[in-house]
């Protein structure tokens, strides 16, 4: 299992590190389809790849379905 740091994640997802943060804190979420999942450790943002990817493949799947 890989972990990445916020640093990591915004490389990843190329967005700044601030719009990390915004989707990551409970308002945000709560206002998000599909939130970005994270993990706190001792106050630190942490994020399992794997879900990282999962979440984006969650978009991606949302994004394809037809618009009325």
């Amino acid at each position: 299992m890989e972990i990445l740091t916020i640093d990591e994640v915004a490389a990843l997802l190329k967005m700044k590190r601030n719009q990390i943060y915004t989707m990551t804190r409970k308002r945000a979420q709560e206002n998000m389809e599909v939130p970005l999942p994270v993990l706190r450790i001792n106050g630190n943002l942490r994020f399992r790849k794997s879900d990282v990817e999962s979440w984006l493949q969650q978009l991606a799947v949302g994004n394809e379905q037809p618009r009325p």
